[in-house]
């Protein structure tokens, strides 16, 4: 009863509730808005929230005092509250072996099974991590290639327009002004290698431009001296040309342009000369020196910011460098031997092996040969040394052997207790001397610090290089001393990305300069050439290619991996300068554009040696071949015949001759260039070029073959037919009178130019008779047609069937059947009065009906059908 009595209750006390709710709504409802309170509206779901928020705060009051109470209670019970709470701070849940394996497994087999199945698992987990990050890492570098092709192109796009300068712009376009630059063919200069003053960079103008027209310059020095048999220093030439624009004066990269060209310097040997080494090892040895220069001044540098601690003073000689230099490197290492004043003291440093290094590493050769043989340390490794500066590196097997056998043993005894590194440079200088790939490699690997820059490691490559010949590398093979080879650098430098060696870009002419220092130049040069942007490097690369092209070094610079011959590396150098070369010559630049071709046809022919014609057959007629061919687009060119023949003659007072020494070959080269108009149709160059060859009576088949077309145009009512027919009679007319004063025509050739006078005369008798047709003088037009004497249309002469075309020039055959028609239409206009024009009408009807081979053309069968 009484649950059922508190159940009634709480039923009344909810409906209490209800009706007050019900009476709040409706009040609320009723109510006027006041001004003073805002309107709160709320319905039951708000009310829970807030008193859920109410009772919160209220728990929240109440919970200091239920923190009380749990603190008497376990006080209550002899517990300490501060100590349980300090208790369970550091309290650690670690995993048992029953939470790694299940007590199931009782037995080693099944705990050997889920140890089996966890590193599996794990194992799993581990490779599709793996997997995903390298998935993610391929996809990030196939966007930045994609990025990085599309930008590429998109310069290209943006550069290919801009690249050269135009004919007469003006310098608010940032082209240069090439028709105001005079020529250097007589400059003093030209000899010397340096460019001529007309070269000196314009302001306001862009790298590309400043650089196209300075290394312009450069190249009509170099193909003037080349024609003359000169001297000429294309390397040095381009290199201060370049230094003249002053880019490289201020920037933080690592290699600069001013850079790449004292390596092209030096890797040419200009100013130098390596007696008893071959190509390829010549080239290594320019490479070396490079590095060297650049130590250089390196050392000089680093004197000049520690002039106290370096302590040079008044001395200049090398040596004297070398030792303050090494005052600031070894400035923590104590006294050096060198100015150690008191030997009963503490011991000095020996720095001999740092001497000699340093030495070398700078190019001071004879002072490195002077410390190995007034030192005692270096006593046995002065021979060694001095043979290897005498021959470039190229020392006896028994110095290898000697040099290896040392390398060995400090290889095995390592650094020395107490001076760590110091013999270091002992072991790079016997590896040097030994050249030994085994413990080149060895080296590096046992010591991966050893080098501080890359200069210093490729110095030291490039020191170690051997090239021994075939005869005797199975000796050097048999005594375990495999040479380190050229191939083996270039193989390890390839194993990296451009972008290993650019930072991504951030330094982009490292790797090219890699390359060139590896003696790998074709891929260098072909790398610029793709770097089209602001800083024009492909610009660069052209001219480059022009240095090592003259040079003749193309072939040994191809790189390892590359099958290919000499002439295809010659032709990749050949075809970056001739597109170079084409893209004045469709601005219109004639001048530059034959320079380039010059030096394009040039390098397929193996440089200098080609101008002087004592390259290989091969290459000499490459070379011939590929002259006449761009020769021959820029005589097609208009103002082509000017530039490259003159006012007159065939070149004697043109380019040509510069080019094309010989009359004969010249002449052979214009009739070629001349058929090749006809073939392009280009008729008037055609001419032009006979003429000039003297071959009169091909230029005069050339105007007839026009001239035909012209008087057919005419006979079809186009409107340009008389004038361009009147025109080219007075140029057969011209050439006949040309040919009548000619000491060059031969007996043969004027019988040629009298059967071609014939043509003339008779294409020139139908012109007139076109004329008078069109003037309505149509008796006139008839009489004349009548006494034509191919068509045989005399009515008084017999109905004898004679082949009037066998014996009819070609071009005179074609406007017989318009000719025909404008006779038959003619007559319709005149009457017949002694049956005249019936005889001709008749003669005209034996004419077509005897020569239906020819497929005459439909309008004609018809009128001669209504004329019968």
């Amino acid at each position: 009863m009484a649950g059922v009595g508190a159940d009634g209750g709480g039923d009344t006390e909810m409906g209490g509730w209800s009706e007050l709710l019900n009476t709040s709504t409706k009040l609320l409802e009723q109510a006027a808005p006041t001004p003073h309170f805002p309107t709160l509206q709320r319905n039951l779901d708000q009310l829970e929230v807030l008193s859920t928020k109410l009772k919160a705060k209220t728990i929240r009051a109440e919970a200091p005092s239920q923190s009380l109470s749990a603190t008497r209670l376990l006080a209550r019970e002899g517990i300490n509250a501060e100590q349980l709470t300090r208790d369970l701070k550091s309290f650690e849940l670690k995993t048992t072996f029953e939470d790694v394996f299940p007590s199931e497994a009782t037995s080693v087999e099944e705990y050997l099974q889920q140890l089996h199945e966890m590193a599996i698992v794990s194992s799993i987990q581990g490779a599709q991590k793996d997997n995903l990050q390298s998935f993610n890492n391929y996809m990030m570098q196939v966007l930045e290639d994609d990025w990085q092709k599309e930008k590429r192109d998109f310069l290209q796009s943006l550069s290919r327009l801009s690249t050269l300068p135009k004919r007469n712009t003006n310098l608010a376009g940032g082209l240069s002004r090439y028709a105001l630059m005079p020529s250097s063919a007589s400059s003093p200069q030209a000899s010397s290698g340096l460019p001529a003053a007309e070269v000196m960079p314009i302001p306001n103008k862009t790298i590309n431009d400043s650089k196209s027209s300075v290394y312009a310059g450069v190249v009509k020095d170099l193909n003037d001296a080349r024609g003359r048999s000169l001297p000429f220093s294309p390397a040095t030439a381009f290199r201060a040309a370049y230094e003249s624009l002053s880019l490289d004066a201020t920037g933080s990269k690592s290699v600069t342009m001013q850079k790449v060209w004292h390596l092209i310097q030096a890797l040419v040997g200009e100013g130098s000369t390596h007696k008893n080494v071959s190509r390829k090892m010549s080239l290594v040895v320019g490479a070396r020196r490079h590095l060297e220069w650049g130590h250089e001044k390196y050392i000089i540098e680093t004197i000049n910011s520690q002039t106290a601690l370096a302590a040079l003073g008044g001395s200049v000689g090398n040596l004297q460098k070398i030792r303050a230099f090494l005052r600031v490197r070894l400035r923590d290492h104590g006294v050096l031997d060198f100015d150690a004043s008191d030997l009963r003291r503490q011991p000095p440093v020996d720095t001999t092996w740092q001497q000699i290094y340093f030495c070398l590493r700078t190019g001071y050769y004879d002072e490195a040969r002077q410390v190995a043989q007034s030192s005692r340390a270096a006593y046995n490794f002065a021979p060694l040394l001095a043979e290897w500066i005498t021959t470039n590196g190229a020392v006896s097997l028994e110095t290898a052997l000697t040099a290896s056998e040392e390398c060995e043993k400090m290889l095995r005894m390592g650094d020395r207790p107490g001076r760590p590194g110091y013999d270091r440079k002992k072991l790079l200088l016997y590896a040097i001397i030994c050249g030994c790939r085994r413990q080149i490699d060895r080296l590096l690997k046992d010591l991966p610090t050893l080098f501080n820059t890359i200069e210093d490691f490729l110095w030291f490559k490039l020191s170690a290089l051997r090239e021994y010949p075939s005869a005797s590398s199975s000796n050097v093979a048999n005594e375990g001393l495999v040479p380190y080879m050229l191939e083996d650098l270039q193989n390890y430098l390839n194993k990296f990305e451009p972008s290993y060696y650019t930072k991504s870009g951030k330094d982009p002419l490292v790797y090219p300069y890699i390359l060139l220092l590896s003696i790998q130049s074709l891929p260098a040069i072909l790398y610029l050439s793709k770097e089209v942007g602001e800083e024009g490097y492909h610009v660069d690369a052209v001219h480059i290619s022009i240095t090592l092209a003259d040079h003749g070094i193309l072939p040994e610079g191809v790189g390892s991996g590359q099958k290919m011959g000499v002439m295809d590396a010659c032709a990749e150098a050949a075809s970056i300068i001739r597109q170079y070369g084409s893209i004045y010559l469709r601005n219109g630049n004639l001048d530059l554009a034959l320079e380039y071709y010059a030096q394009a046809a040039a390098a397929m022919g193996g440089g200098e040696v080609s101008w002087i014609g004592q390259g290989n057959a091969d290459q000499q007629r490459q070379r011939s071949s590929m002259l006449m061919q761009l020769l021959t687009e820029i005589l097609l060119r208009d103002g082509g015949i000017q530039l490259l023949l003159g006012p007159s003659g065939m070149g004697e007072e043109g380019e040509l001759k510069k080019y094309m020494m010989d009359l004969r070959s010249r002449q052979q080269f214009l009739l070629e260039a001349a058929h090749r108009c006809q073939e392009a149709g280009l008729y008037d160059k055609s001419v032009e070029i006979h003429k000039r060859v003297g071959a009169f009576a091909m230029a005069l088949q050339t105007v007839n073959k026009c001239l035909s077309d012209a008087v057919c145009a005419l006979a079809h009512n186009m409107s340009d037919g008389e004038s361009r027919a009147v025109a080219l009679i007075q140029s057969g007319n011209e050439i006949l009178e040309t040919a009548r004063y000619s000491s060059e025509a031969s007996v043969q050739d004027k019988d040629l130019i009298s059967e071609q006078q014939i043509v003339l005369r008779q294409l020139e008798a139908i012109l007139h008779i076109y004329r008078l047709a069109r003037a309505g003088q149509t008796v006139d037009a008839l009489r004349e047609t009548i006494k034509l004497p191919f068509l045989h249309l005399d009515p008084q002469s017999s109905n004898v069937s004679v082949d009037v075309f066998r014996n009819l020039s070609p071009h005179v055959q074609a406007c017989v059947s318009d000719l025909l028609k404008v006779a038959l239409n003619c007559m319709d206009n005149v009457r017949d009065t002694d049956g005249t024009l019936r005889a001709v009408k008749s003669k005209i009807a034996n004419l077509v009906a005897s020569n239906m081979s020819r497929n005459w053309p439909q309008d004609l069968y018809q009128k001669v059908a209504q004329c019968i």
